[in-house]
């Protein structure tokens, strides 16, 4: 799977993608992660992306022209799945949809910044607008980076567990059981017997009702 990600800032970038699960994806070859800086594409002489809204108002609006130049260079290169929009007013990022964009070949993202970009981008270029939660944050980038994280490791053979991203929560509609690991007893806690049992249906049966009842404590809504 390849991203290209559009963004004004590539540097908040750098770091999210070049550790853990990610960096591992990428070197395994199981992802490509292309990070593209709107100012290259910028035909002011100042490399400027960002002008005054029309109609008056606060802040600075992104340019088109910029945007247009990276995404029509980078379509006539490869077709894409989804062209999505990181913002606050989009459908809100959830397990089913990871799940959804997992199966894409080819997925570019466009981060915006300041009071938000030219409608006619949205317009002319975005299949999907997302959001990682009602709030505002400076910009794009971190959602970016939450949304590729989110996709990357449910692509076979990024975890080392296979059966690991399965066992997530809400991939169930539910949230996880709790976890315990070595030692077993720490200070007169001790982790549930029935983990240290072997029995592997009564562990799993435990798991589920563990589970069940943190959803329903937490977030009853999933089960509705």
């Amino acid at each position: 799977m390849r991203f290209d990600i559009l963004t004004v800032l590539p540097g908040l970038l750098e770091s999210p993608f070049a550790h853990s699960i990610l960096h591992r994806a990428q070197k395994k070859g199981l992802t490509e992660i292309f990070v593209h800086n709107l100012r290259d594409y910028s035909s002011n002489k100042h490399k400027s992306v960002d002008d005054y809204p029309y109609g008056g108002g606060s802040g600075m609006v992104m340019m088109i022209e910029p945007f247009a130049v990276c995404i029509e260079k980078l379509k006539s290169e490869r077709e894409y799945d989804e062209i999505i929009f990181m913002t606050p007013d989009g459908v809100t990022l959830n397990q089913s949809l990871a799940n959804q964009l997992s199966s894409a070949k080819n997925i570019m993202i466009l981060c915006g910044h300041y009071k938000g970009i030219d409608q006619r981008v949205r317009d002319l270029y975005v299949t999907r607008e997302m959001s990682v939660g009602d709030y505002v944050l400076s910009g794009g980038e971190l959602p970016a980076a939450i949304l590729v994280d989110a996709i990357v490791r449910l692509i076979p053979g990024v975890l080392s567990d296979e059966t690991s991203a399965l066992s997530d929560s809400f991939q169930d509609d539910m949230l996880d059981a709790p976890v315990y690991t070595r030692p077993a007893d720490w200070k007169g806690h001790r982790v549930p017997d029935i983990l240290l049992s072997g029995n592997t249906p009564e562990i799993e049966k435990w798991r589920f009702e563990q589970a069940l009842e943190r959803t329903k404590a937490r977030r009853p809504d999933l089960l509705e």
